[in-house]
């Protein structure tokens, strides 16, 4: 089945080509982190969105190149510093940190390269493609001395946001500086140096200053990718300004189309409102973890929505994602026992559960795909409580999961258990190992107690959680 996606540029689903089909090789630039704070759930719903749309490719034979770039210079990172009274360096590593932190226990797939905006090779890259939009008439440097692309001359100005320039208009949150432009859209490719900057500038032809955050991801893209990249994915709120001056940036310089295919993640609520600091509904994956929730329960809660849909964040739903999780691991256990010394055996290649990805073929349709597993483990276990299941089917269905999961990464290992449970469990362990059954069933009683079960096997002992927990 063909690949199908809805490019945000033509507003339509397209069937994506392959630019170079020999090598099936697909160049995908995704927007990272801007560092001046810890990523929040909204963030980390579109790098799990992207995290799918490589995973699926990856699975259908194609080699991926994605770049993600990391924006540590602009206003909000050089303010953070400023009050912190810490270099930018210092100031955005932290946060550095803390996003591969995250991304690591939300099971996302490193892209191949992190370029960060202050990294010299790019700062050159900036100024080379600033100074070839000034020779072609595109940009000029106002009175203010900051450069500025001049949109009027770019004729495809807006149409990836499907608006015409006479819509824009001022906010009133103009900076008195920028009065200078000539027209209220044209935007910076380079900020003149200012007092509140402090020691954050680079020497460029006019004069010391730092790049325009929009240029920063022209050149990081460019410089890694080439002048031409297949898919380009973001957030919603990333389409204008950000991406269109992309646009109009990158083809402004090379004269070719920038990006084949625009994908874009729709906003995600919390209780149905926006999040805010200001509602207490703002939280970071650390704040989820200490709900006692699990990387992989925060993957599946971001993950089991299309992208382009808007997606609820509730509690209830992470306690959905705890029980759908729960009805895969005791699904894969039951296979596993029906399956018996079977269960790794690579002869038997019986093809079963394409549906899977064949709904990922189209736009990513993961709630179509999910829906398909979920259908399939209502039947095999059905088949399995009426003994018609037999272990070649069991082995072939947990064949088909290894392949699916590749793309999901949806099942436990075993580690992700908050530090509480762990802790219990160890000693649960360790007291049947002595033989201590009064201190092992006081200890289960306390597992049950924060939601968890403990079943014993011969290998000693498996902690899920509870049904409805």
């Amino acid at each position: 089945m063909p690949l199908h996606f809805f490019n945000t540029y033509s507003r339509h689903p397209e069937e994506f080509q392959l630019r170079d089909a020999k090598n099936r090789k697909i160049d995908i630039y995704t927007c990272g982190p801007t560092v001046y704070s810890r990523a929040h759930v909204g963030n980390f719903r579109a790098y799990i969105f992207e995290d799918l749309l490589q995973r699926h490719l990856e699975a259908r034979g194609f080699k991926i190149h994605r770049v993600m770039n990391i924006t540590d210079v602009d206003d909000k990172t050089i303010r953070g510093a400023r009050e912190a009274k810490v270099p930018l360096q210092k100031f955005t590593q932290q946060f550095k940190d803390a996003f591969f932190e995250d991304a690591e226990k939300l099971r996302i797939k490193r892209a191949d390269d992190y370029p960060a905006a202050t990294d010299q090779r790019y700062i050159e890259k900036m100024i080379s493609m600033i100074s070839a939009l000034i020779a072609k008439g595109l940009a000029y440097q106002a009175d203010d001395k900051s450069v500025y692309f001049r949109i009027n001359k770019f004729p495809n100005y807006g149409k990836l946001a499907h608006f015409d320039l006479t819509e824009l208009r001022s906010t009133g949150r103009v900076k008195h500086d920028e009065y200078d432009k000539e027209h209220i859209g044209d935007f910076a490719l380079w900020k003149a140096w200012d007092e509140e900057d402090g020691d954050v500038k680079w020497d460029s032809p006019w004069g010391p200053g730092r790049p325009g955050w929009h240029i920063e991801c022209s050149a990081m893209a460019t410089a890694l990718l080439g002048d031409q990249i297949d898919i380009h994915c973001g957030g919603v709120d990333n389409i204008f300004p950000h991406h269109e001056a992309e646009i109009a940036q990158s083809e402004g310089v090379t004269g070719k189309q920038f990006v084949r295919m625009w994908l874009h993640c729709a906003h995600l609520l919390v209780d149905g409102q926006k999040m805010s600091k200001s509602l207490g509904n703002f939280y970071t994956i650390p704040d989820v973890l200490a709900k006692g929730y699990t990387g992989r329960e925060i993957r599946y809660a971001l993950i089991r929505v299309n992208y382009r849909t808007q997606l609820n964040f509730t509690w209830d739903g992470m306690k959905e994602a705890r029980e759908s999780l729960g009805r895969i691991d005791d699904w894969l256990q039951r296979l596993r026992e029906v399956a018996g010394d079977k269960k790794d055996n690579p002869k038997i290649d019986i093809q079963l559960g394409h549906e899977f990805e064949e709904a990922l073929d189209d736009d990513l349709n993961i709630s179509a795909a999910l829906g398909f597993l979920f259908e399939t483990i209502r039947d095999t276990n059905r088949a399995m409580d009426q003994n018609k299941l037999d272990a070649k089917t069991a082995v072939a269905w947990l064949n088909s999961w290894n392949r699916i999961n590749k793309v999901l990464d949806f099942e436990s290992d075993g580690a992700e258990l908050p530090k509480e449970v762990a802790k219990l469990a160890e000693a649960r362990a360790q007291a049947r190992l002595a033989k201590d059954f009064r201190k092992s069933d006081e200890l289960r009683d306390k597992l049950n107690a924060l939601g968890w079960e403990a079943r014993d096997t011969k290998d000693g002992q498996k902690i899920t959680r509870r049904a409805g927990a």
